[in-house]
């Protein structure tokens, strides 16, 4: 049902695209290719979200479903980054406007009890859930650069989460959050797959990004086999989960860094698009995005069967998510841009 409506929805919005999702003619969306289109694709994301949490309880009514302060914590801090991604998109803000509501988005939900536990000490717990939820939220703005790769990412690591649900048992509320917001990402896929009809916009990307962030703590942060706590594997599978977009971020921020320019600032300079520089296609980068996924899905779901866990696996599954991230860097240092216009206008 959240496809279809996602699918309805997204079409709704794109049959009114010339009033909507486009700031002026001067200040347009532009990602990847120079070709303006609308960037609303989002609002459909938020409005599953919110019908998810509405339905929930007329189909599961003996699940003990109630709005405990963790889920309106959620609610809450993915209502304030879809609310600053919209006004970004309308409004194009001050980037230190979207700093300060990506910081209180971290906040609310560390206060409402959505936190990483690994450390007996909470002051570290508490910083690493901040730089975690911080952290996503920008590395899935800085991932929609090209058509369908924050989407098939997104799906992906949502899989991952799905498989570590199914493993544990744990049937809730936020299991049925996973499957509406990857049915209404497959309704996204639809209109943003190559040659794409639209973007998701910060609006979708924060959205997004708050929400993988929570919904990655409950899961994967904070996920323990019975009877053992071992914090390596606990690293490991957001990590995997997240190997994209992490090592998308970590190399653009180290090029531009080296070159004494601003990580924040946005560009034609992504491992997406240096791979674009080879002579792939974006069909063919989305392919390699999902094949990664799809592999890093079939570790966490071979990492969960492994009991006792040691260090062996740890060396063996930290040596592919390295391997990876420096295939992707290592690409940004053997390809150059077609054109000189390395860097656009468009905020990250």
């Amino acid at each position: 049902m959240g496809f279809i409506f996602s699918v309805l929805v997204n079409r709704l919005f794109l049959k009114f695209s010339k009033n909507l999702g486009i700031r002026n003619i001067d200040d347009q969306v532009i990602r990847w290719k120079t070709t303006s289109k609308p960037a609303f694709g989002g609002i459909a994301l938020y409005i599953v979200f919110l019908l998810v949490l509405a339905i929930y309880p007329i189909f599961f009514p003996n699940n003990n479903y109630s709005f405990d302060l963790k889920l309106i914590g959620i609610v809450c801090a993915t209502t304030l980054g879809f609310l600053a991604g919209l006004t970004d998109d309308a409004y194009n803000t001050n980037p230190l406007l979207k700093s300060i509501a990506q910081a209180a988005c971290a906040l609310i939900l560390i206060f409402t009890g959505t936190y990483i536990q690994l450390f007996d000490t909470m002051w570290i717990n508490y910083a690493l859930t901040f730089l975690w939820i911080v952290g996503m939220m920008n590395s899935i703005n800085m991932l929609d650069n090209m058509d369908a790769i924050t989407t098939v990412s997104s799906i992906f690591a949502l899989i991952s989460m799905l498989v570590i649900i199914v493993f544990g048992k744990t049937y809730d509320v936020y299991f049925i959050i996973a499957i509406g917001l990857i049915a209404s990402l497959l309704g996204f896929l639809f209109f943003n797959w190559y040659p794409s009809k639209m973007y998701m916009g910060d609006t979708g990307s924060q959205f997004l990004g708050v929400l993988l962030a929570a919904l990655s703590i409950v899961f994967l942060w904070n996920y323990s086999m019975p009877y053992e706590t071992n914090i390596s594997r606990q690293f490991l599978l957001p990590l995997l989960a997240f190997l994209v977009p992490i090592s998308d971020t970590t190399t653009v921020v180290i090029n531009r860094l080296a070159k004494k320019q601003s990580p924040f600032v946005g560009g034609r300079d992504h491992t997406t698009h240096h791979l674009s520089y080879l002579g792939l296609t974006e069909p063919q980068i989305a392919f390699i995005v999902s094949g990664i996924g799809l592999i890093s899905c079939l570790l966490i779901l071979m990492s969960l069967s492994i009991n006792p866990w040691n260090h062996l696996f740890t060396i063996l599954l930290l040596t592919y998510a390295i391997a990876v991230f420096l295939s992707l860097y290592l690409i940004t240092k053997k390809t150059q841009p077609k054109n000189s216009d390395e860097h656009d206008s468009k905020q990250e």
